[in-house]
């Protein structure tokens, strides 16, 4: 079975005056569909990500559509700290305050496991699990100096519980973003601040399309109950909903975002 696609979510305001940092969310990926529905929502975003140009292109469309003063970017290295902590300087130099986290920057990649080089694991494991926990430290800082509590929701993946080929590095990072999720909730609840994780399963967007084969895409889509892949903005909507005060009693859960079959 396929099924069509479902139309798009409008905002209900949700996030109506709050403050996010959005990570990797220049053009049409989970970060970008995020950005977009926080702005939906009420939200003022600033957005980064390590491709500046790209990152200029989609804070000029997004400003164009929803207010200059409702989006502004600054590029961000998550392996780099420096450029961590600028980032978080400048979303409270902008907005004064800072309520809302996503950490969606990973990096992913296929080798078999004998011919993986210890480049290739370590690449993968700094951007995704290293930058992950570089932008949670950096929120968690803020958020404990503010005093007002604050929500962080990061972006694993389903191949952190499941095997696939090919893929040892970047399960390892998913699945080590989750079980930071954990802990960094259950030491932020002391400060009255949420962290969980959405674990998407196949959401698809261009850059995707561009560094996996049609024959792995085909694979991965039949998996799925619905026969289709996500669409960037529904994985967006589950974020929404656990930035959102809906979520106001989650903290260190992974929501699985996804129609695999069991």
């Amino acid at each position: 079975m396929t099924a069509a696609p479902p139309q798009y979510v409008p905002g209900h305001s949700l996030l109506e005056g709050r403050s996010a940092v959005i990570t990797a969310a220049a053009g049409a990926g989970i970060g970008g569909a995020t950005a977009r529905k926080f702005l939906e929502e009420g939200a003022r975003v600033l957005i980064s990500d390590a491709h500046a140009r790209r990152l200029k292109e989609t804070e000029e469309a997004l400003a164009e559509e929803f207010g200059a003063d409702h989006v502004s970017s600054l590029p961000c290295d998550v392996t780099d700290e420096t450029q961590v902590r600028a980032l978080f300087d400048e979303a409270l130099r902008l907005h004064g305050r800072l309520d809302l986290v996503i950490n969606n920057a990973g990096l992913g990649g296929t080798a078999e496991l004998v011919d993986m080089t210890d480049e290739q694991w370590s690449r993968v494991l700094d951007v995704t699990l290293n930058g992950t926990f570089r932008c949670t430290r950096a929120a968690l800082r803020a958020f404990k100096a503010a005093g007002h509590g604050g929500v962080v929701v990061n972006n694993a993946s389903v191949i952190g519980w499941r095997a696939q080929a090919g893929q040892a590095h970047y399960a390892a990072a998913k699945a080590g973003v989750m079980a930071l999720t954990r802990c960094a909730a259950v030491e932020a609840a002391a400060y009255g601040v949420r962290v969980n994780a959405v674990s998407p399963s196949l959401a698809m967007h261009p850059h995707l399309v561009k560094v996996t084969s049609d024959e792995l895409l085909e694979e991965l889509t039949a998996r799925e109950a619905f026969g289709r892949y996500a669409e960037p903005w529904e994985v967006a909507n589950v974020i929404v909903f656990l930035a959102s005060d809906y979520s106001s009693y989650m903290t260190g859960e992974t929501v699985s975002v996804s129609s695999q079959h069991a």
